[in-house]
């Protein structure tokens, strides 16, 4: 360490160490306070809380009191997503908190379930690690009580300190008190700059009693109350009003109504994040926050911007896409033929976003209104229409996103054969060597489905630049060309044919001319 102060890490001891492989699920016994670790004295005045909490649902937190939290979403920007599932990941703790440490999806920090088999720390670290690296100056801390965070390696290394509380002989024993008086003490008394705080009683209830019932509820808020103490602890430090201070709130997955999580309901799937700081909007709801925003949000807090080689999949919290299909979203409407998505779920249009097009001259008749050529929707509405057959992977798209699925459309009678295009406005080009077509794309290929990107200059017929054979599992995609001689514009165009086959999404289409 640079500053001569040695790493110190305090960990009471339960009656075990055992942790249960599949995460919390025991009742939570009262718990001895220990000593606060000590902390390396702080060197900035930008300072950021991480809270957080396990198994919250994001809609139980509108059903119970929360007033703490509900202050937050008030003063702050609280956006809320859905998670993959398996093949990808399991909706279990393991991924979920790998995925909000390290910024990056399953498919990269590899953690599929709660064993860890597979992790990629070392390429992709957590947040905490990599403040270490590029600031370590910064005085850093972390509280868990479930060991595998500290364990595996997912969220305390690099904490200059950090309080690690055993689970009992029958397995994990959550300790929220504890953290939350200690943690306490630490913003009152001590000089952090940044810190990570775990409390994992939400998701035990949710196990023991399920998310439908009021035992969750009443721990939701006994949760918020905990975030309330530490709320407080920070504007009572003797140095605030020169203080930055963010706060986020994030959990790692849902819950079902009866209690459970790991599989690929949408209750299992549901995360937030909640964050109020400076330059963070007030009341802002945005639609295109995914969980892997928290390590981006907090280096963008601390005025740290991520170098590309990190491969981050987040973006800070406050910063807003300008993909066009997002300003859709108030226009979506509800199921017209998919009777397995709720009638009050509004999450679909066929009208494209000014300056774009669909082309449906070939399309096929009949078919499931919703997905008569492409349309535009969101993830919940899409992923419901039939579960487990991958449509939750689509992890890179936010918001809303462009989709044809000819695998839908073919659940109501057609005739003819799914086959449309989805057109790009004109991007000028004139004087310019190449043009740069960059997106976000989900892809399965099945039979003779066919997809294509062509290009059209000045224009002139479309010409096939790229075709896709074989699966792409949500990732991004780059395309140059070289401008031709005399060409002053370009479209591009997504065809996709298919007939009961698979699906292709697209999103975040941003085209460049250099």
């Amino acid at each position: 360490m640079s500053r001569g102060i040695p790493r110190r890490s305090v960990i009471a001891a339960g009656t075990a160490a055992a942790v249960a492989a599949a995460g919390p699920l025991a009742a939570a016994p009262a718990h001895a306070a220990t000593a606060a670790p000590t902390l390396p004295n702080g060197t900035s005045l930008d300072k950021v809380l991480v809270i957080g909490m396990d198994g919250v649902r994001h809609d139980r937190i509108a059903a119970a009191k929360a007033p703490h939290l509900k202050s937050l979403m008030a003063n702050g920007t609280y956006g809320t997503s859905l998670l993959y599932a398996n093949p990808m990941a399991a909706t279990s703790s393991g991924p979920g908190w790998s995925t909000i440490a390290t910024g990056v999806w399953p498919d990269k920090h590899g953690v599929k379930d709660n064993t860890f088999t597979g992790k990629n720390y070392a390429r992709y670290p957590g947040f905490l690690a990599r403040l270490a690296q590029v600031r370590p100056a910064l005085s850093t801390y972390a509280a868990v009580d479930w060991k595998p965070l500290d364990t595996q390696g997912t969220v305390t290394p690099g904490a200059d300190a950090k309080l690690v509380l055993d689970g009992d002989a029958d397995g994990y024993t959550g300790h929220d008190a504890t953290i939350a008086a200690e943690t306490e003490s630490i913003l009152r008394e001590q000089n952090p700059d940044v810190l990570f705080v775990y409390f994992g009683q939400t998701d035990i209830v949710g196990h023991n009693s399920g998310a439908a019932s009021s035992k969750y509820l009443d721990a939701i808020d006994l949760q918020d109350a905990y975030v309330g103490r530490l709320l407080a602890a920070i504007k009572t430090r003797p140095t605030y009003a020169s203080e930055r201070w963010t706060v986020i709130v994030t959990t790692d997955h849902g819950h079902t109504d009866p209690g459970g999580h790991g599989g690929s309901a949408i209750e299992e799937r549901r995360t937030f994040v909640l964050a109020q700081g400076p330059g963070i909007a007030a009341g802002a709801r945005p639609v295109d926050t995914r969980l892997v925003d928290v390590a981006a949000t907090v280096f963008k807090q601390l005025g740290i911007t991520p170098d590309p080689a990190w491969g981050l999949d987040g973006k800070p919290i406050q910063e807003r896409s300008t993909d066009p299909f997002d300003a859709l979203h108030s226009s979506l409407s509800a199921r017209v033929d998919e009777t397995g998505i709720p009638a009050g779920v509004l999450g679909f249009t066929h009208t494209a976003p000014s300056g774009w097009s669909v082309i449906n001259n070939a399309m096929g008749t009949g078919g499931m209104t919703e997905w008569r050529g492409w349309s535009f929707a969101t993830d919940e509405f899409w992923s419901r229409t039939q579960r487990d057959q991958s449509r939750e992977l689509n992890v890179r798209s936010r918001g809303v996103f462009a989709v044809a699925d000819s695998d839908e459309w073919a659940d109501k009678a057609f005739s003819g054969t799914y086959d449309s295009t989805l057109v790009t406005p004109a991007y000028a080009v004139g004087g310019k060597a190449t043009v740069k077509l960059d997106f976000t794309t989900f892809y399965r290929q099945e039979g003779s489905q066919s997809a294509q990107i062509l290009a059209s200059w000045n224009g002139g017929t479309p010409v096939a630049v790229r075709s896709y054979t074989s699966d792409v599992i949500s990732q991004p995609q780059s395309l140059t060309l070289n401008v031709p001689s005399g060409a002053t514009s370009v479209s591009f165009r997504f065809r996709y044919t298919g007939s009961n086959n698979w699906y292709w999404t697209i999103d975040g289409v941003k085209i460049t001319a250099v």
